[in-house]
């Protein structure tokens, strides 16, 4: 099994490599959370690029001990790091988004956490490109195969980057792959969650666990109940893995 897994990360690494020549650009760069994903995630650039590897920790109200686990994850692979916290300009933002909407009358508080998480991913998400934009590199992303099928990302969030190394891994490939490439026993025994808000976890949000989830893309059977909850994620994701509708005018 270790040899196998090994095997996969050789050929996740020349893939890596492949990639960032055919784009003329120089190297790769990646988000760091502090969760299981982006530390193996950063442990694949580093073994890519040894030189031109870079993770970015991006802090908006985040746990203490998130920020902790992405810079325990970070020198665990020896990736070159560091912070930028965006606290300031996420509260900029949505003061004036609240603001000029109150005043319209228009604010929705029923919609006010999914505002607010969602605009935490997308300025992450611009920071790392403009970080990877000065620097000529790719911003690499940390979706596995469970986030992938069921729309766990924020559209032009997390979800907005260049490529995706470890999204046909489901989760538990995700925690092998971990082990095999060192990532601390911390990060690997930590709750998944996207940090999103105090107690936040993923499979609370999801309503389902990522158990079922591998379980159900591997073809077995799993508990109606979860079946139709990753059935109705998947659908309403679509419009997440395709490119933006556009009319037919050419009729």
């Amino acid at each position: 099994m270790d040899q196998q897994i090994h095997k996969k990360i050789d050929e996740v690494t020349l893939w890596l490599r492949e990639q960032v020549n055919n784009a003329g650009a120089k190297g790769l760069a990646v988000g760091i959370s502090g969760g299981i994903d982006s530390a193996v995630v950063a442990c694949l650039i580093k073994k890519a690029f040894p030189n031109n590897s870079l993770g970015i920790i991006l802090p908006i109200k985040s746990d203490k001990k998130d920020i902790e686990d992405g810079i325990l994850s970070a020198k665990a692979c020896n990736i070159d790091y560091f912070e930028v916290d965006l606290e300031e300009e996420h509260n900029g933002i949505m003061a004036k988004v609240t603001e000029q909407l109150n005043g319209k009358g228009k604010f929705n508080n029923g919609t006010k956490r999914a505002t607010d998480s969602n605009l935490r991913a997308r300025l992450r998400m611009s920071t790392l490109y403009a970080i990877a934009n000065n620097l000529n590199y790719l911003v690499v992303g940390t979706d596995n195969a469970a986030e992938l099928y069921t729309g766990y990302f924020t559209k032009y969030g997390d979800g907005g980057v260049d490529l995706l190394p470890i999204a046909s891994l489901k989760k538990y490939e995700v925690y092998e792959w971990a082990k095999a490439l060192g990532v601390p026993k911390e990060v690997i025994e930590k709750q998944p969650s996207a940090g999103l808000w105090e107690g936040q976890t993923d499979e609370q949000e999801m309503g389902t666990t990522y158990e079922h989830i591998d379980s159900f893309l591997d073809g077995k059977s799993i508990p109606e109940k979860d079946l139709v909850i990753i059935e109705r994620l998947h659908k309403n994701s679509d419009h997440k893995r395709t490119t933006p509708p556009s009319p037919n005018l050419d009729k």
